[in-house]
């Protein structure tokens, strides 16, 4: 009983000391926050490619990359603000430079996962609920029993029925509870119910025209129904999951997940250029980009995460928005972690999300 009282009071204890996320915001903290929040996450992302573009342990390894010529000529460069700007051009002119992004480890700015594991469904966990389950250590289809704050954002009034997920991996329905949450998710190679033309045909190549499946989306398809979903209803939560890097990682293609992470940034550049065109949505929105873990930093390593791969836990955060000070990269010493994101997802929209029994500000706005 006594163990347990004081696990309890040092849980408390390090939960009340936690340092919150400080973001630097255009106005003063009384402005009015803006309604519609676009959360992507780019599953199993390094930061080391983030920030400094390709590896050249990995680029050069003609067993990593089929064509090392050809791949260097795409995404090599003599300094690393060349080559992140070669392989990501949109995040690094635009979001960047717009916004403020947060885990260059170079100038000891860190973001950090807080769950032991540095797995995907303990990562996205943690970043929904706000809390670092230790039961959760798989990847296993089990429904999540912690609330996620979608799901809390979609309780309320004005956000009920426009809260939505789509997800190139198909574990999301049970992290998110979509049985207990009653979200609008859509995940894997999941048809859409709506009889719209282009969703037909999107379910149709889904259906027909794509070959050796696995339980993660080809991010493009993902990315077509979310938007033509988007475009139709205008909903004011979307979060978009994208999964290919990961899954070019784990197959050890450092070519092809060069060329996944370049892609996506293609697709951010298309939603930001859609969004920013379209009434309700332009000047009225913020993007919020991180990713559910690190990898490892060895060359031997970077194809794998988890608990015994060091540089697993490490990752990063970006955001954008009408109310997002342009400061762009951050270069002073912080520390951020995973699990202040849910919080930092319900302020954002001028919501507080409580986990558990106690409530702490995940950010304070400056």
């Amino acid at each position: 009983m006594k163990r347990i009282l004081a696990c309890t009071i040092l849980a408390m204890f390090l939960q009340a000391t936690e340092k919150p996320i400080k973001i630097h915001t255009s106005h003063s903290s009384t402005s009015s926050p803006v309604p519609n929040l676009f959360i992507i996450t780019i599953d199993g992302f390094r930061w080391q490619e983030l920030f400094t573009g390709a590896d050249s342990t990995l680029i050069n390894n003609e067993k990593l990359v089929a064509n090392t010529t050809l791949i260097k000529e795409m995404y090599w460069a003599s300094t690393a603000s060349e080559r992140r700007r070669k392989l990501m051009p949109f995040f690094w002119s635009v979001l960047a430079a717009k916004g403020q992004v947060y885990g260059n480890r170079n100038f000891n700015n860190k973001v950090n996962v807080s769950n032991i594991y540095s797995r995907s469904y303990a990562g996205y966990n943690e970043m929904f609920t706000g809390e670092a389950d230790i039961m959760i250590a798989s990847n296993n289809k089990q429904n999540n029993p912690n609330k996620n704050v979608l799901e809390y954002l979609n309780e309320l009034p004005e956000y009920a029925g426009r809260v939505v997920a789509f997800t190139s991996w198909d574990v999301f329905p049970y992290i998110l509870n979509k049985q207990r949450s009653r979200l609008k998710i859509n995940s894997g190679y999941e048809n859409m119910e709506d009889d719209d033309s282009l969703q037909t045909l999107v379910n149709k190549v889904e259906n027909e025209a794509v070959y050796n499946k696995t339980e993660t989306r080809q991010d493009e398809l993902t990315f077509i129904a979310a938007k033509e979903y988007i475009s139709k209803f205008q909903p004011s939560i979307v979060y978009l999951s994208l999964g290919e890097t990961d899954e070019a990682a784990h197959h050890g293609k450092y070519d092809l997940y060069l060329e996944k992470a370049a892609h996506i940034d293609h697709m951010l550049q298309e939603l930001w250029y859609w969004v920013q065109s379209t009434p309700g949505y332009k000047d009225n929105t913020t993007f919020i980009i991180t990713t559910d873990h690190g990898r490892g930093r060895a060359p031997g390593k970077w194809s794998n995460h988890g608990t015994l791969i060091s540089g697993s836990a490490q990752t990063w955060l970006a955001l954008i928005g009408p109310n997002i000070k342009p400061i762009g990269e951050m270069k002073n010493e912080e520390q951020i972690y995973q699990k202040q994101i849910a919080q930092t997802v319900a302020t954002l929209v001028g919501q507080q999300f409580r986990t558990g029994e106690s409530v702490a500000p995940a950010i304070a706005l400056r």
